[in-house]
């Protein structure tokens, strides 16, 4: 099996903690900026940040749903990161400033691909359809923490 992985950035002109803010909040933003292939989406443990344990489907395909339920966890300042107890995917948000009120998003998701042909098919269209629903998803967040 080999790790795919999806990488979506966004420049946000919000400033860097603000932006992180957003991000980390499950309880309330989170919910309001996922694009419609997430669904089921609740929050279960905590709601902002470090500790969060959240549940959601996320309809990468026609015929593909994931069942995810993510802990949360924050390594360093300005990164989050969501480990996927159903799967190997995890996705990892940084948030770093990048000039005067602006800021730099950049998710990338990972996860153990398929093996043989499957696999194949799966690392090279996989990440240009996440990378779709991410960027779908910062252009909400962009949207909301813009205002």
């Amino acid at each position: 099996m080999a790790q795919v992985e999806a990488t979506t950035e966004r420049i946000v002109a919000a400033d860097a903690e603000k932006v992180f803010d957003a991000v980390a909040d499950y309880s309330g933003t989170r919910g309001k900026v996922l694009p419609e292939q997430f669904s089921e989406y609740e929050v279960r443990e905590g709601g902002d940040g470090e500790g969060t344990l959240v549940h959601w489907k996320l309809q990468a395909t026609s015929k593909r749903v994931r069942d995810c339920l993510l802990e949360v966890t924050e390594p360093t300042d300005g990164e989050l990161v969501e480990k996927d107890r159903n799967s190997s995917m995890v996705t990892t948000w940084r948030v770093t400033p990048a000039g005067e009120g602006r800021s730099r998003v950049v998710v990338t998701t990972t996860w153990d691909g398929a093996g043989g042909i499957g696999g194949f098919f799966e690392k090279t269209f996989a990440p240009k359809g996440l990378g779709r629903i991410y960027d779908s998803l910062l252009g909400r967040l962009a949207t909301e923490v813009e205002k």
